[in-house]
């Protein structure tokens, strides 16, 4: 028995009338995506290219290697808080208690560092007590929020005053505490040579092209045809070029000079947590229950446990990013964990595309929007504008993000997706 259309097996070239009408069903799948408001990262992406094209023009000092330096070491901290929303917010959770816990972990990394203290650690020691006190205190509050049934937005609003009443309670008493350990520092503040800073571009490149070309062959393996193989290479080329172009642009940086450890410690983070989300069981799950948590339950997902595990990552996470924050002021005082840090965290996650209503956002969203955000701050602070205009044009911009996405479910629910 014949059939009148052609199957392609994997891996062999399509004739060239397929190929042309792979391009038009490429163009046609771009524009389902818009009419079903499946835009992804595109839009915060163009956004953020006209912010450094407008500021690059508006303030002198803004488009330089030392401000690019600058930007990433500012963004770290913030970066790390939310990541860790990221996880709370795909569960349709909140926690607003992640600013003055970041807090927590300062203050307990300067005070176990802190010379004739009686209970000095070195410094690496002190970093793995103060983020695991965070995880620690994330899994408690995820536990009232899971297990007593009390709301996540109640539970980590009481977090907030209780640990910022802590800080308060300490830092009174002791006043500031600086930091002097090398080790604790040099997460913010140390900054790779040359040399060491090309060799970790190409392995970032390596690791991602060795991961990208696994899938590609794992597909040809199981029967599966690649669809736009052009964009598999696009995706390869666009990551070596950011790589490179970061290190080759912090090499360019007067004082300090090469790529600073807060932002490779960002990459890392991102990867691990990316692949926490995307390729285990747990992560499943987590975009499971954040979708329809009784629906999950059905299926035999441990609700309660899977959402114990996002608050102790949200902890751990402002844990990371309070000691990165702390480093970079060399001091722990009254105002740690305070000012906009817990709105530009959540800001970040939003902005970059993780949906207030759960089951829909990445990792690297946190990235992206912590970008949007810091970018944003450095550019008008750079052109001389007031911090009221700062609050507003960020304001602007979450409400711009929500605002998106509320349109893009409304899209998806119509289409059916």
């Amino acid at each position: 028995m014949s059939s009148d259309v052609d199957v392609a097996a994997p891996g062999v070239p399509l004739p060239e009338g397929d190929e042309a009408e792979e391009h038009a069903g490429i163009w046609r799948r771009a524009y389902d995506n818009v009419k079903t408001g499946n835009l992804g990262i595109v839009p915060i992406v163009i956004g953020l290219v006209l912010i450094v094209v407008f500021f690059s023009f508006k303030a002198t000092n803004f488009f330089t290697a030392d401000n690019f330096n600058n930007i990433v070491v500012q963004m770290a901290g913030t970066c790390m808080l939310a990541f860790g929303v990221v996880f709370v917010l795909l569960l349709g959770e909140i926690d607003l208690s992640i600013g003055y816990l970041s807090g927590i972990a300062a203050l307990t990394v300067a005070e176990f560092q802190l010379p004739g203290s009686g209970h000095q650690y070195p410094g690496l020691v002190a970093i793995a007590i103060a983020v695991g006190l965070c995880t620690l205190i994330g899994g408690v509050q995820g536990s009232i929020v899971a297990r007593v049934g009390v709301p996540s937005f109640v539970v980590t609003l009481a977090g907030l005053l209780i640990w910022q009443g802590v800080i308060l309670q300490v830092l009174e008493i002791k006043g500031v505490i600086v930091i002097q350990d090398k080790w604790i520092n040099d997460t913010a503040i140390y900054y790779f040579s040359a040399a060491a800073g090309w060799i970790i571009a190409a392995v970032v490149t390596g690791l991602y092209t060795f991961v990208t070309l696994g899938n590609v062959l794992g597909k040809r393996r199981a029967g599966v045809a690649i669809r736009s193989p052009l964009l598999v290479v696009a995706k390869v080329a666009g990551i070596a070029f950011v790589t490179f172009g970061t290190v080759a642009i912090s090499n360019h940086a007067a004082v300090p000079n090469g790529l600073p450890l807060a932002g490779v410690l960002v990459v890392i983070f991102l990867i691990g947590l990316t692949y926490l989300a995307k390729r285990t069981p747990f992560g499943r799950h987590v975009y499971a229950v954040g979708g329809n948590a009784e629906a999950a339950r059905r299926a035999g997902i441990n609700v309660a446990r899977i959402r114990i595990l996002g608050f102790m990552i949200s902890g751990a996470m402002a844990g990371v990013g309070g000691v990165i924050l702390a480093a970079r002021l060399n001091s722990v005082d009254l105002n740690v964990g305070g000012g906009t840090l817990l709105l530009d965290a959540i800001s970040a996650a939003v902005i970059g595309g993780t949906s207030l209503f759960g089951g829909r956002g990445e990792v690297r969203s946190a990235v992206i929007g912590s970008l949007v955000i810091v970018t944003v701050s450095n550019g008008l602070d750079t052109a001389g504008y007031k911090t009221g205009t700062i609050y507003i044009v960020t304001g602007v911009i979450l409400l711009l993000a929500v605002t998106l996405d509320t349109i893009a479910r409304r899209l998806q629910a119509k289409s059916g997706r």
